[in-house]
């Protein structure tokens, strides 16, 4: 048994990580402020004797008196709709959250775990996407206050790392999806399934023909958990390196919604990333992890959870 903090434990990954690692036996120690997490998703397991839960903004000093094993720093909007809304918080979350997050591994002699993203990569002149690509990103454009928080994030985690000899780990999230993310989320999957259940016209960006891939939370769960326990402290990929296109995945859930909504077109947003695919070689190599989840099977499950939160 172990005694995990999670900060942002109460957004969509965050909580889900809480209830695998309370399954496995753990004591967990969730953070969160609120700011895009809700209470309803630890709900659960909140009266679970080895849960405890702390309502705090991870910008401000994090004191926790109980020793700790290991720092899950998951803490941030993560949408556009979010950072696009909270630029300033999004900023101070990558910086100062994840300083504060650092310094309390440190103290705790703690293993320090960072969820990074794939949009350090930005929109990417290289496909598939591996580790050692440095990215296309624009620091002054809309999204730049995510991209740069998470590759600041990540060269704070590996300075720490390098200069405390703190043991790291940074795991760069592609797309994921699943019960729990939120209705007004703003990314393709809680859009396209809430417009299609509601009889909405599913709204598609630019032409639809850019890409992205797919990974069920479940499976990203599986993935992190080995990830802590490896003993490797660069950037790892974790997603599903089989891409669609935008327009494809529109296609997908008119149909496994059975909706008969019409697909409109709108001007694509500036910086909007024309690719993502991972590499996951490295994942397989030193994890023995990849995806296992269809993406009917999962979606089916996440049609379930929006068709019950829009009927509740």
């Amino acid at each position: 048994m172990a005694r995990i903090l999670i900060t942002g434990g109460a957004g969509f990954i965050g909580s889900h990580l809480c209830e695998s690692f309370l399954k496995r036996g753990d004591e967990v120690i969730c953070i969160d402020n609120f700011l895009t997490g809700s209470r309803e998703n630890v709900a659960s397991f909140s009266s679970h004797p080895r849960f405890t839960f702390i309502d705090q903004n991870v910008t401000q000093f994090i004191q926790v008196e109980e020793s700790i094993d290991v720092v899950l720093h998951f803490a941030s909007p993560a949408s556009p709709v979010d950072y696009m809304e909270l630029p300033i918080p999004t900023l101070k979350v990558g910086s100062l959250g994840t300083h504060n997050a650092l310094g309390l591994a440190k103290a705790k002699k703690a293993i320090f775990f960072l969820a990074s993203t794939s949009e350090v990569y930005g929109d990417p002149l290289v496909k598939p996407q591996r580790e050692d690509y440095w990215g296309n990103v624009n620091p002054i454009g809309p999204r730049g206050v995510y991209d740069e928080a998470k590759r600041f994030a990540e060269a704070m985690t590996m300075a720490y790392h390098r200069y405390h000899g703190l043991d790291t780990r940074i795991v760069r999230i592609f797309n994921t999806y699943g019960p729990r993310m939120r209705m007004r989320d703003g990314r393709v999957v809680p859009n396209f399934i809430t417009q299609a259940i509601k009889g909405e016209e599913l709204t598609v960006y630019g032409k639809g023909t850019q890409t992205r891939s797919f990974l069920y939370i479940d499976d990203l769960v599986r993935g992190i958990q080995r990830l802590v326990e490896s003993d490797y402290h660069l950037p790892v990929n974790l997603g599903n390196p089989h891409e669609m296109t935008v327009m494809d995945f529109a296609k997908e859930i008119l149909k496994l919604t059975g909706s008969r909504s019409s697909i409109v077109f709108r001007p694509l947003p500036q910086d909007d990333p024309q690719v993502r695919q991972p590499d996951i070689s490295k994942a397989r190599e030193l994890l023995g992890w990849e995806p296992q989840i269809p993406l009917d099977e999962g979606l089916r499950k996440t049609i379930q959870y929006f068709k019950e939160r829009l009927q509740g």
